[in-house]
């Protein structure tokens, strides 16, 4: 693929128009081209017999850079999409502003264990890791909790 400015075609193009994605190198070939008004390029055309325009094994998967061993596998990520509680808690603007919050702060790690003081935002966490990582000793009933609450205290 050609490094050249689409503008004057001799320098290589550092910058790339935010509208039309026409590459450029310089502020004056920017605007030589700003001269006309652009138009945004066309999105890639959706196949209409197939819900979401991709065709199912053609979806694009995310490459991770950086795994690390707290990184969890896209299979279990698509879980949390599918949950329809997460779904009915996310409704709660409260909930949508402490998430915002949090995925805005500088000190990451500070803004959770304040969002933690929030029971809505526990539940919703304690939700997310129930998907991705779900206990091996998961109860099957209230009855089953409380009868082996009762053997741990003997």
């Amino acid at each position: 693929m050609s490094r050249l400015c689409e503008i004057c075609a001799v320098s290589e193009h550092k910058y790339r128009c935010k509208t039309c994605r026409l590459h450029y190198c310089s502020v004056v070939c920017y605007k030589k081209h700003q001269e006309q008004p652009c138009k945004p390029t066309p999105p890639p055309p959706e196949d209409a017999s197939i819900p979401g325009g991709v065709p199912e094994g053609q979806q694009q998967k995310k490459i991770i850079l950086f795994s690390t061993v707290d990184t969890v596998p896209a299979e279990k990520l698509e879980l949390l999409g599918q949950s329809e509680h997460l779904k009915n808690l996310l409704y709660n603007p409260h909930l949508r502003r402490l998430l915002t919050e949090v995925d805005n702060a500088r000190d990451g790690m500070n803004a959770v264990k304040v969002a933690m003081m929030e029971p809505l935002f526990v539940e919703f966490a304690d939700e997310c890791l129930r998907l991705v990582e779900p206990s091996e000793e998961e109860p099957e009933r209230l009855d089953d909790l409380v009868f082996t609450n009762l053997q741990h205290r003997r």
